[in-house]
């Protein structure tokens, strides 16, 4: 058989691929070669960190072999390649979370979510670029560099964003580096950059995958999900990394359900929130069209919406950045060079508290370092019940907040996944850190819930630029959110791509 025009087999969704390697149109090795292509052409987007092309190749034979034998049987992931964000660890192949104190550390063991990924025959194509142990919301603090968003606002050469810290995961999904690619979301990571790149960005409950190999920034926070070209991809997805691990106690002991089924049930009889709280200051007007509009779409395919109220909303971003770095400080103090980390070299006279000192510094970028000491700061006495004990209060009614409205029966909530578009990267408006933490003012909530939220490009804005719309679900909700987010995509019609210029 002739190798397929590999253009076309990296613009393939996960879905349409799976049906092409069942009916045998290509083999998992043609797929995959189309994507290592697009790969080696895609070095000034800085997506990919760790190449694993031979590892790929060797993959994919074997996804090959398995479709003959298995066929219509054969796992839904099976010869799918996948690309895996840098936090992840994947035995034998460079692990940093961006990170240079973690320089040459090469996993000797796999995370459960990728093992799930490769016994179920996909491939294996990159590592991913991030913000420095996903603490970043532009990817911009990251030991290899800046990933580049492959999109462009009209009339425009400057560089943008790709969101982060899953930055490097939104920008290799969007610019058909692979068909799919596992991300984290501790305060939005999946979601705002999915909406940044025109992509969908899946962050399921807390304990719905595993984070055990998964390199830690806030342990009660920190998701795994998946970045995808569609709903229906991201529902396979999350089928395939979804389960209890017994190694994971945070992981929740329930059936792994078929997501993917829970597609087509629409909204008919549903009730969809629109929260009054969210219609911040300062919103552009298209953010807010952009909303009404999702609404509009869920109303005429048979939802009610309704306003509801989430009162505590305006704690949530301080809250978010009390929690999220006092559990970094404490998750990252291993990383001194002698339990864990790349240590600095000695010099004369240099005591082990040197040592440590310096290991730390030069091993941490800067935004890890300001996490790390606003966490330490904190939890230190005489400010862990002024700062820490209350953000933890406040966490406690955000989440009273949203259980309240799904006590209404609330089925899902609509909102803004971030309040603009992707900005310039080096934006000197967002040096900043407290105006960079304000991206995050839409999906912190979730994460301190532990909630189901999702991402679905819906519009491009003034300058060509992907905007996306955010569900929120009850915990374990799903497939409530998917089957909505379905809708949306529907009504949406979002089929634009990234002009090529990299």
């Amino acid at each position: 058989m002739a190798a397929a025009d590999s253009t076309d087999l990296a613009s393939l969704t996960l879905a349409d691929a799976r049906e092409g390697l069942r009916k045998g149109d290509f083999t998992a090795l043609e797929l995959t070669e189309a994507f290592l292509a697009h790969i080696d052409g895609s070095e000034p987007l800085n997506a990919v960190v760790h190449k694993t092309h031979d590892k790929a190749r060797a993959m994919a034979k074997a996804a090959d072999k398995r479709l003959k034998k298995e066929g219509a049987d054969a796992p839904s992931l099976c010869g799918a390649p996948i690309g895996v964000k840098d936090v992840f660890c994947v035995e034998g192949t460079p692990t940093q979370a961006a990170s240079k104190i973690l320089d040459q550390f090469t996993p000797p063991y796999e995370s459960t979510v990728t093992s799930k990924l490769w016994d179920a025959g996909a491939v294996h194509l990159a590592k991913l670029n991030m913000d420095e142990f996903a603490m970043g919301s532009s990817n911009e603090h990251s030991c290899y560099g800046s990933v580049i968003s492959p999109w462009r606002a009209k009339g425009s050469d400057a560089a943008l964003t790709p969101g982060g810290s899953s930055g490097g995961s939104a920008a290799a999904v969007a610019a058909d580096l692979c068909l799919a690619a596992l991300g984290t979301d501790t305060g939005g990571s999946i979601r705002q950059p999915a909406a940044y790149t025109g992509i969908v960005g899946l962050k399921p409950t807390y304990g719905r995958c595993s984070r055990w190999g998964v390199i830690a920034y806030a342990s009660s926070l920190d998701q795994v999900g998946p970045m995808t070209k569609s709903v229906q991809d991201a529902a396979i997805l999350l089928s395939a990394i979804a389960g209890e691990d017994a190694k994971d106690s945070t992981s929740a002991p329930r059936a792994v359900e078929d997501f993917e089924a829970s597609l087509g049930a629409g909204v008919k009889g549903k009730k969809i929130g629109v929260p009054k709280e969210y219609r911040v200051d300062g919103m552009p007007e298209e953010i807010e069209k952009l909303w009404g509009e999702g609404a509009e779409w869920l109303k005429a395919a048979g939802a009610e919406i309704v306003e509801i109220s989430l009162p505590h909303t305006k704690y949530a971003l301080p809250a978010y950045y009390i929690i999220a770095p006092a559990e970094a400080s404490s998750n990252l103090a291993r990383y001194d060079g002698v339990r864990y980390g790349r240590r600095a070299e000695p010099r004369p006279g240099d005591g082990v508290v040197e040592m440590y000192e310096r290991s730390r510094s030069e091993g941490f970028g800067l935004e890890v370092q300001r996490r790390v000491m606003i966490g330490a700061y904190v939890l230190s006495a005489g400010y862990y019940d002024a700062y820490y004990l209350r953000a933890q209060k406040l966490r406690t009614l955000i989440k009273r907040d949203f259980e309240n409205a799904f006590a209404d029966d609330v089925d899902a909530i609509l909102a803004p996944t971030t309040p603009s578009a992707a900005f310039k990267l080096g934006d000197p408006a967002m040096e900043d850190p407290v105006q960079m933490y304000l991206n995050d003012v839409f999906t912190v909530t979730a994460n301190l819930a532990g909630l189901p939220a999702i991402s679905v490009p819906a519009g491009l804005d003034g300058a060509g630029l992907p905007l996306g719309l955010q569900l929120i679900g009850p915990a374990w909700g799903e497939g409530k959110i998917l089957a909505a987010a379905e809708e949306i995509e529907r009504a949406a019609g979002f089929a634009a791509k990234p002009e090529r210029w990299w």
